[in-house]
């Protein structure tokens, strides 16, 4: 063999093992790499799925109940009004304190506006006063970046919705408000490697684990809990 053939054969030789170790490297990587960007996909699933429970809460508390329609829980959001407790005054106030006791012996039917009035007037008492104040300047006011229309589209997905219940269920004989909205990976993840997409579902569903982002559930009160807390 001469040494021109021998230089051929070793440069194919190194191209070869450079080749096999890239491909070694790259399926050690690749799995590493998707959980990277899952975490970080899920990241901002979560936030999203955090403010759809807030908001739900939110309209329950009025309502009486959850919605299934992210067209609701946006005009709620624009344009409804929640109670919010107020305290005025304060309890380490001692004279306020025997100033509201003495207000309220003498007037047991007096009510927080009534006093709210006096307090105004520069009495000093201490008490707790309903408000209706804008849901929109109560909830996520710190938030520069929430936007209401957002809420409905699940995250990287092209715009798919979040597949959203809501329901009223017995439970224990007392009728119970549920709702869950959730994120499957299949659109959550959409983009990634599909076939690490399906055997990150399959592992779900083999822990008995829904294949994605949940936050509550219409099949038992849990608390509104997320399936990542």
């Amino acid at each position: 063999m001469n040494k021109a053939l021998k230089a051929i054969l070793s440069i194919v030789l190194l191209v070869v093992i450079a080749a096999l170790a890239y491909a070694i490297v790259q399926s050690i990587m690749e799995p590493v790499n998707f959980n990277k960007e899952k975490d970080a996909r899920e990241k901002v699933g979560i936030q999203r799925m955090k403010d759809i429970r807030d908001l739900q809460v939110a309209y329950k508390s009025v309502n009486g109940k959850f919605t299934a329609d992210f067209d609701s829980l946006a005009q709620f959001y624009r344009n409804g009004k929640m109670e919010v407790v107020m305290q005025i005054g304060s309890n380490d106030d001692s004279l306020a304190v025997a100033n509201t006791e003495k207000l309220k012996k003498a007037n047991r039917k007096i009510t927080p506006q009534e006093m709210y009035k006096l307090y105004q007037q520069g009495q000093q008492l201490v008490f707790a006063i309903k408000n209706a104040i804008p849901v929109k300047d109560t909830l996520f006011a710190h938030r520069t970046d929430f936007n209401v229309d957002s809420l409905q589209y699940i995250p990287f997905s092209g715009k798919q919705k979040v597949e959203m219940e809501a329901i009223v269920k017995q439970v224990s004989g007392v009728d119970v408000p549920l709702f869950e909205a959730k994120m499957p990976y299949k659109a959550l993840l959409k983009g990634m490697d599909n076939q690490l997409r399906i055997n990150l579902d399959a592992d779900r569903r083999a822990s008995n684990k829904y294949e994605g982002l949940q936050v509550g559930s219409i099949s038992a009160p849990n608390n509104n809990a997320g399936n990542w807390e």
